[in-house]
């Protein structure tokens, strides 16, 4: 996964997050557990998207190929569960956003606002589906497929947290995180 398609994912899903804007206005960065629980919820999205765009340029016996569904079969089990933090964190990214959007945006963000959240989600759904196959290069295909597969192995909750941190440790600020909160 490269900051680029994850990027990409989290502004498609923000598209949603606008149906809770008082969170965002209280916060000035990213909770770490959101971002982590934004990963997960996403990684099932963006492994569709991968397997769609990239058919062609991977082998028929590579990793999405033979363990595609597999993989993203974990974190698909825990959407519900990671839905919640990953809605606060596209509703910063959206806040964030906000300012560049034009008029058309609005009317579609009100409607997305109006919209119960059973119903936005799925919309949302093939929306990064969609947005992520776009920014996908044909050349990173091979650069997904093995970072998915060095992943594969891990839960989903220790393959978001190390996204979260590898994030935090380069010093990533678009979004800024929070400092980690010890619980």
């Amino acid at each position: 996964m490269t900051p680029t398609i994850f990027r990409t994912g989290a502004a498609a899903l923000a598209l949603a997050a606008l149906t809770q804007p008082q969170i965002a206005a209280a916060q000035q960065c990213v909770e770490q557990q959101d971002l982590t629980d934004g990963v997960i919820y996403a990684m099932p999205l963006l492994t569709e998207a991968v397997q769609e765009k990239c058919r062609a340029e991977l082998s028929a016996n590579g990793f999405f190929a033979l363990q595609g569904d597999a993989f993203a079969a974990p974190y698909r089990a825990l959407q519900g569960e990671t839905w919640p933090g990953a809605m606060r964190l596209l509703t910063l990214l959206a806040q964030s956003d906000n300012k560049d959007q034009s008029e058309g945006d609005d009317d579609f963000l009100m409607l997305m606002q109006a919209l119960p959240e059973d119903a936005v989600r799925p919309f949302i759904d093939a929306i990064v589906v969609q947005k992520v196959g776009e920014e996908i290069k044909l050349e990173d295909c091979s650069k997904i497929e093995r970072g998915a597969e060095l992943l594969a192995p891990l839960p989903p909750e220790n393959a978001g947290g190390l996204v979260t941190y590898i994030l935090d440790l380069a010093g990533v600020d678009d979004p800024k995180l929070c400092p980690l909160r010890e619980e």
